[in-house]
């Protein structure tokens, strides 16, 4: 008869490792015995290692950052590939960067197994499909950067993309929970976020989801900064398409500048809503002809348009 150990240990006579997402967790094994709060409270602990991974990678993400930065710089895009709870974060880190940033369609791209409906519905057979993964990345080439999102690192769909991105030259990435990821071999930079077993048994959409999502608010944070598209700490590509972004804008140029209220406004107005421009003729007390002038030999970039007025 089996002990408990062995069966924490399943994957000890096969072949291949069984990916740390999808072991038992010793320490949860009496979960359904568990209060809600002694439930909540271990997973909130379970949390603090999703942190401690993603510090624990950040290198390799500051490398991933840089290389797409500079493919970004050369009109390059960016594509990140996922199923099922990896995918979806994707989708998400992608959709939001669009108003953050006034990003162009195109330039960070989603693709998530199973299409649109995968979204909102569990298409589970999705992710077996390498072809559909080469598929979706058929449009990659030299200068691009491809992105796989998968927990356990071995998703087939994933596999797909990255090796038509490769084949492509496009640069590609691995994100995932698994040390012995079979995808590995396919990743120019290789991301293993060390999360370990789930507190419910092979749910990645807890601490590998968690640890994921935040590599991925890092890295496009730190990318769209590192390509000019904040000024300070400070959203300076945000598109005012509602009332409360309008209103930050106006706020934005108000601490930026030491502008009152009705100035600020008069400001964005002239410059068509622009706060990029804004921000420059406000503070270099030009108009916006000359800002736009100023943000174009830039890159778009306030602290390079406003380092070359002082330099002139």
């Amino acid at each position: 008869m089996p002990t408990n150990q062995d069966q924490f240990d399943s994957s000890a006579d096969s072949a291949e490792p069984l990916s740390p997402t999808e072991q038992r967790l010793p320490e949860s094994a009496d979960l359904d015995a568990r209060s809600s709060l002694e439930v909540l409270r271990l997973l909130n602990a379970h949390d603090r290692i999703a942190v401690a991974a993603v510090e624990n990678a950040l290198p390799l993400v500051a490398e991933l950052v840089d290389v797409a930065a500079e493919s970004f710089r050369r009109g390059g895009t960016v594509h990140y590939f996922g199923a099922g709870t990896s995918g979806r974060l994707g989708v998400l880190d992608a959709a939001e960067l669009l108003p953050t940033f006034n990003l162009d369609a195109g330039r960070i791209v989603a693709h998530i197994a199973g299409g649109p409906e995968a979204l909102v519905n569990a298409v589970e057979d999705a992710e077996d499909s390498e072809t559909e993964g080469r598929a979706a990345a058929a449009g990659l080439g030299p200068g691009d950067v491809a992105i796989g999102l998968a927990a356990s690192g071995n998703t087939p769909y994933v596999g797909g993309a990255l090796r038509a991105a490769r084949d492509a030259g496009a640069h590609t990435a691995l994100i995932s929970s698994n040390p012995h990821a079979r995808l590995a071999s396919l990743a120019d930079t290789d991301i293993v976020l060390n999360t370990g077993p789930e507190v419910l048994t092979g749910s990645t959409r807890l601490k590998a989801g968690t640890a994921e999502k935040l590599v991925l608010n890092g890295f496009s944070t730190a990318l769209m900064i590192a390509v000019g598209r904040t000024w300070s700490n400070l959203m300076v590509s945000v598109v005012a398409t509602n009332a409360k972004l309008r209103d930050r804008t106006v706020r934005i140029l108000r601490e930026a500048a030491g502008l009152d209220d009705q100035t600020a406004q008069a400001q964005l107005d002239a410059a068509d809503g622009d706060l990029k421009t804004a921000i420059v003729a406000s503070i270099l007390r030009t108009d916006a002809a000359e800002a736009r002038r100023l943000l174009a030999d830039g890159s778009g970039s306030v602290r390079d348009a406003l380092a070359a007025a002082s330099a002139s």
